[in-house]
Order: C-alpha cells, then sequence, then structure tokens
C-alpha cells in the first residue's frame, strides 16, 4: 500500500528471501521500518499504549517463528498487519472495554476533591503521537479517517464501542486503507461479511464522533491562534490565575482525572480549580507559584506536562500530563492523565530545574 520504488521491491525480496532461510538481521531489516505503524494500528486496536507494546512484541515474534513459512502471497507488510490484527484480537479477550472519565460515570461535584484511582485498569491512555513519529494525513487515497485523527481521545473512545471484530474491520478498511478483499483474507471471512460488518461499524462510531476532529480544529486555528491558546493556557496555569482559564474554557466545559473516575463540568470545574488544582502549592519569596508547564503532542491535540515543586529534592517533577480538546478557539475538555511516569514517552523531561 505504500509507495515503493522498483529498487525498493527488490532489496526487499532479498532481505525476505534471507529471513526465510533463519538470518534474523534481515528480519530485523523488514520490520524496523514498520513498527511505528504497527504500534499504533495495535494501540487503536486496544486503546492502550502498554497493551500495544504487548502486542507488538507478540506479533514480531510469531512473524519471526512463521517466517520459514512465508509464501508472498501477500506483501509482506500486509502480512505483518494480518499477525498485528490477530495478535490484539487475541489480547483484547482479556481486557475489559476501555473508558475515558466522561464516558465512565456521571460528574460530581468538586468539593470532595478527586477521591482515589480505581485500582483495575479500565482508561484509555493517552498516545505519543510525535514521538512514534505517527505521519499527518491518510495511510492511502481509499482511508476515511486520517492518520493522527484516528489516535485522537474521541475516535479511540469511540472504537471501544464495537466489537472486536467490527473494530478491526473499521480500522483496516477506514484508517489504513486496505482493501475489503485484503481485511477477508486477514480476519479468514469472506468479502460480504466485511462488507456489512463495516456498514454497522459505520453506523455506531459516528454516533459517538464529535463534528469536527481535533486535526480539522488545529488546521482552522493555523499557528497563530495555537501559538495564542498554548502560551495563554501555560501562563495561566503556571500563575493559578482561575479567571485566565475560565475565559479559555467553553460554558459546559469539562474536566477530568484518570486514573481517578471523579470528573467535573462547568461550574464544577471551577471549583475544583480554586479548591483543589491552585491551592496550597508551592510559592517562592516573591509570591509565584512554583510550577512549571511544558508543552507536547499526546494523542495528536495539543498537551502540556506540568511539574510541580519538590522541596526535598529541590527540583520540578512532572504531576499531570494534561491533554486538551477544543471546540473552535475554546477549550472543551481537560484530560490530565495522572501517570507522570508516562513523560517521558512524549518527549518530556523527567525534571525540571528551579
Amino acid at each position: 500500500m505504500n509507495a515503493a520504488g522498483p529498487d525498493h521491491r527488490i532489496q526487499e525480496r532479498r532481505l525476505i528471501l534471507a529471513a526465510t532461510r533463519g538470518d534474523e538481521t534481515a528480519f530485523g531489516q523488514l520490520v524496523e521500518p514498520l513498527r511505528g505503524e504497527l504500534h499504533a494500528h495495535c494501540y487503536r486496536m486496544l486503546g492502550s499504549v502498554q497493551d500495544a507494546e504487548d502486542a507488538l512484541q507478540d506479533t514480531i515474534l510469531r512473524a519471526w517463528r512463521a517466517m520459514k513459512r512465508f509464501e508472498g502471497r501477500s506483501s509482506f507488510r500486509s502480512w505483518l498487519y494480518t499477525i498485528a490484527t490477530n495478535a490484539s484480537l487475541d489480547l483484547l479477550q482479556k481486557r475489559k472495554k476501555r473508558h475515558l472519565a466522561t464516558e465512565y460515570g456521571p460528574p460530581t461535584e468538586a468539593f470532595d476533591g478527586p477521591g482515589q484511582p480505581l485500582v483495575e485498569s479500565v482508561w484509555i491512555e493517552p498516545y505519543p503521537s510525535e514521538e512514534i513519529s505517527l505521519e499527518d494525513g491518510f495511510a492511502t487515497p481509499e482511508a476515511r479517517y486520517e492518520q493522527r485523527e484516528s489516535v485522537e481521545l474521541a475516535f479511540v473512545a469511540a472504537l471501544q464501542h464495537l466489537p472486536a471484530s467490527q473494530r478491526a474491520v473499521l480500522i483496516l478498511r477506514e484508517v489504513l486503507g486496505f482493501t475489503a478483499k485484503e481485511v477477508a483474507d486477514t480476519l479468514e471471512t469472506t468479502v460480504a461479511s466485511v462488507t456489512s460488518a463495516l456498514q454497522r461499524a459505520r453506523a455506531t462510531i459516528e454516533k459517538h464522533l464529535p463534528d469536527q476532529s481535533q486535526q480539522e480544529t488545529l488546521r482552522t486555528l493555523g499557528d497563530e491562534g495555537i501559538r495564542e491558546i498554548v502560551e495563554g493556557y501555560m501562563e495561566a496555569w503556571e500563575r493559578g490565575d482561575v479567571e485566565a482559564v475560565a475565559a479559555m474554557l467553553t460554558r459546559e466545559a469539562a474536566l477530568s482525572m484518570p486514573p481517578m473516575a471523579t470528573w467535573y463540568r462547568g461550574d464544577e470545574v471551577f471549583v475544583f480549580l480554586n479548591k483543589w488544582a491552585f491551592s496550597g502549592k508551592v510559592y517562592d519569596a516573591e509570591g509565584r507559584r512554583k510550577v512549571r508547564v511544558v508543552p507536547t503532542i499526546a494523542s495528536g491535540q495539543l498537551a502540556f506536562g506540568t511539574y510541580s515543586w519538590d522541596i526535598e529534592r529541590e527540583i520540578h517533577l512532572p504531576t499531570v500530563l494534561q491533554i486538551l480538546t477544543l471546540d473552535g478557539s475554546k477549550i472543551e475538555e481537560i484530560t490530565g492523565f495522572v501517570t507522570p511516569a508516562a513523560f517521558e514517552k512524549f518527549g518530556l523531561p523527567a525534571s525540571l530545574p528551579d
């Protein structure tokens, strides 16, 4: 499906022949250029970065064990996607459905604070789209959804409403642009079954997707509009300025904090900011709040790593990865993943100096 010149195809055939004869180095050279896109595929299927990494490792292991039997009836890339899809489907049988907090339960009052995180892992995880080097635009002219659009939080959440087989069909057809025949071969079914599953999947997912993707919104805003939002949000959060944050939000904006199940909407967001997020923090001698904010991209959306001052170590340490969902130039949702260990995946430093 990816355009490749004759020299590339000749080299690929040589590597495939060597790999079928047990050459691990040749096999690695075949797999490595596809690792990023395969990881993204597994993530779309599973909604979890860690599960995607497990599925990818399983895919590579299965492919190596089966390499001697590769007959070239499909491209090596399509063959790997078949293995990755089935590895993901196997893993889905062992995992519970994943959620965004705003779909897990009703909004709550902010007075009592966010509470304790859930013990079980039921949350959709943010995706390091830039660190994986996920390409912009569509995978093929036949694809319906952009590659970065297909890792946005809303898109991955919408996929959770599909049965596993329909999810696989929709991703392979609408995101990756595989033909119905290729998908049928991947899932060992018929073209008619693939067509029927795709129709049902389309009807379901369209009910749960927003009118406009974040990719479309960002293009409409342009560089200057994006810069204004990024700089304004960073300054407001570092100052702890509730009014400044409020001016950037839609009237019914939501704020959630996975792995906590609690989330807030509308005025309760401001209660939470005043009583919890912006209170009790460390300030320096001049009264400045010792919080740092660093911009990044997560799940193809504007995101920020927030750092709070650690008195004992005298450095800023990671606290929350915040992902913004925009409605035009306003913020419709703040999803704050309280997972400091994940910062490195998004190109964020492990700590910041004073």
